[in-house]
């Protein structure tokens, strides 16, 4: 586990797609630039969904892990 200080954790388990990546955009608009958001969803498409979101929208994606039954992805906003 990263020792990246998390400023918002967005727990979306049970949530069916598009709807973890729906969350964490909001939160990253809302956001502050270098704060740090960690989401938790159980959504197969969030696997591809949220890294292809992060590197278009130009944010940093700082490390996903698998956990049991659900990915745990932490992004900070780069802009």
């Amino acid at each position: 586990m990263s020792t990246v200080q998390i400023d918002k954790t967005i727990d979306v388990r049970g949530m069916a797609c598009p709807g973890p990546l729906m969350n964490l955009i909001g939160a990253i608009r809302q956001g502050q630039v270098g704060q740090v958001f960690e989401v938790l969803s159980s959504d197969e498409g969030s696997k591809t969904d949220i890294p292809a979101w992060v590197a278009k929208a130009k944010h940093e994606l700082v490390e996903v892990n698998q956990d049991s039954g659900y990915a745990h992805f932490i992004v900070r906003k780069a802009r």
